[in-house]
């Protein structure tokens, strides 16, 4: 039997497939284009004379007898020390997701079992927090921070992090913990299990999906955090974003383009790999969560 796309006149086929075409050209092209620039020096890949110049390396072949060079990854990495930005991305990181994750399943396991009327009204007031711009609650925890001279390190940031992102785990893992039958933790505690254990052997391992999903989405909140951490870190304790943007440099101090634009294709790369190998995850655990909830 013939599939629909094999169903479907040729004409039509042939301007789905240049439309799928243009659009992945035109989304994947600023990649790209940053990743090729990256190997130029910023004469050429900025070039306002002559655009071309990012593509031959005129400027880059006559300073460094090649057209590519990997001065600005070697300058990010090695001169600006952007491995410590790196390493304590990957710190909030674990911690932001590990945390708003036990919060999250323990919350949202109860909420969804529960009968009270106040349910509802918890739910709509974290949607509520989760709506306010995250600049707003950063600037309520500036003055205490300061006061117990907390500011400038990792676990005050990890904190406003998670505080920032918990309603948004506890929505998506309430959703996906409705979709599962209430007569599992019934079955389970025939067997013997307590509520925890019930939670635990029964619902967990039916909900990987619907958690690999929220912590994918709690991962990308602390990755790509800029806000937060250039607001409560210190310059010797910055994520990866505000680094790049300080690399960018101020009215008051000189920066290196090139630099951030090589931060940027190390930062971006590992991003990319990333929900391209969970890709099956998350559209399965979006569709979980979006029957019922």
């Amino acid at each position: 039997m013939a599939s629909r796309a094999q169903r479907m006149p040729k004409s039509l086929r042939i301007a789905s497939s240049l439309f799928v075409l243009f659009w992945f050209i035109l989304a994947a092209f600023p990649f790209a284009w940053t990743v090729w620039g990256s190997f130029k020096v910023e004469l050429d890949f900025f070039s306002i004379a002559d655009w071309t110049n990012a593509i031959t390396g005129e400027r880059t072949q006559a300073v460094y007898g090649s057209s590519f060079t990997d001065t600005g990854y070697a300058g990010a990495w090695i001169q600006e020390e952007f491995w410590r930005n790196v390493l304590n991305t990957g710190i909030v990181c674990f911690f932001v997701v590990t945390i708003s994750l036990t919060i999250g399943t323990l919350g949202g396991y109860a909420l969804s079992r529960s009968t009270y009327n106040y349910t509802f009204w918890l739910l709509i007031t974290a949607l509520i927090f989760r709506a306010m711009p995250p600049i707003t609650l950063v600037a309520g925890y500036l003055l205490p921070f300061f006061e117990w001279n907390v500011w400038g390190i990792l676990p005050t940031t990890i904190i406003v992090l998670v505080a920032i992102n918990q309603p948004f785990t506890l929505w998506m893992l309430h959703s996906f913990f409705k979709n599962i039958p209430s007569e599992l933790d019934e079955s389970a505690k025939v067997d013997g299990c307590n509520q925890f254990q019930a939670f635990r052997r029964v619902i967990i391992p039916v909900m990987w999906p619907g958690v690999i999903t929220t912590g994918l989405f709690s991962f990308l909140l602390a990755y790509n955090d800029f806000a937060v951490g250039a607001m409560l870190l210190s310059e010797s304790n910055r994520t990866m974003v505000p680094a790049i943007a300080a690399f960018l440099g101020t009215t008051q101090t000189e920066g290196n383009v090139m630099f951030a634009v090589a931060a940027v294709v190390s930062a971006t790369v590992p991003l990319f790999i990333l929900v391209m190998f969970f890709q099956r995850q998350i559209v399965g655990g979006l569709t979980a969560g979006a029957v019922k909830g």
